[in-house]
This record gives C-alpha cells, sequence and structure tokens, in this order.
C-alpha cells in the first residue's frame, strides 16, 4: 500500500510549510490525484486517518479532485479522454497514446489555524 507512505509524505509537507509559516493545525487539504496516477483515493483516506495521528494535521479533512485522464492518439492526431492506461483510442480505436493529463498527484492547497 504506498498510499501510506504519499500520506506521510504529504503530512512532513505540511510540517514543513507550519515551520515556515508559522501556523499550528491543518484544517483540510486539497489535493489533486489524477485519474491515471495509480494512487486509490479511498486507500489514501484510510491511510491519512492512520498516518496524521498525534500531528498537526489530525483531524484533517482530504478534499480530493480527480482529473480526468487524456492522451494524444498518434493514429487519428486527437487529444481524446482515457479512463484506463492501455485503453484503445475512443475516436479511432488505435492504441498509439502518448499520456498527456491524469498521472499527476500534488497539494493544491492547505486550509490551516
Amino acid at each position: 500500500m504506498h498510499e501510506l507512505a504519499l500520506c506521510r509524505s504529504i503530512i512532513e509537507l505540511c510540517r514543513e510549510q507550519a515551520d515556515r509559516q508559522g501556523f499550528r493545525t491543518v484544517k483540510a487539504i486539497r489535493l489533486s490525484i489524477g485519474a491515471l496516477s495509480h494512487v486509490e483515493p479511498q486507500a489514501l483516506e484510510f491511510g491519512f486517518d492512520a498516518a496524521s495521528r498525534g500531528t498537526l494535521a489530525e483531524g484533517a479533512v482530504l478534499e480530493i479532485e480527480r482529473p480526468p485522464g487524456q492522451a494524444f492518439c498518434m493514429v487519428c492526431e486527437a487529444t481524446v479522454p482515457l479512463e484506463q492506461r492501455f485503453d484503445p483510442c475512443p475516436r479511432c480505436a488505435g492504441h498509439q497514446l502518448i499520456v498527456t493529463g491524469g498521472e499527476e498527484m500534488r497539494v493544491q492547497d492547505l486550509e490551516v489555524e
């Protein structure tokens, strides 16, 4: 479950920002986790509850945005939506796709006190 390691990294980022900016508590964390990122949002939420106990992020709410997958099809030369890796192009059924979106995982912002 790599989501637990991701949770620890998110908490570490919160701690670093608290040191820099002088806040004591994180109330909410807004994340952008692309549909093709190999991160399971439910597992991340479960892991975050466990990993955040006793930290400045304990009790914080995770707000997760899920940008869709997107790819450029080299066959029909179109940018197309992509639900899963290795799916064919929804326009031409080609398999020569270059993923162009939906792989990201980033902290968008923090709500703090």
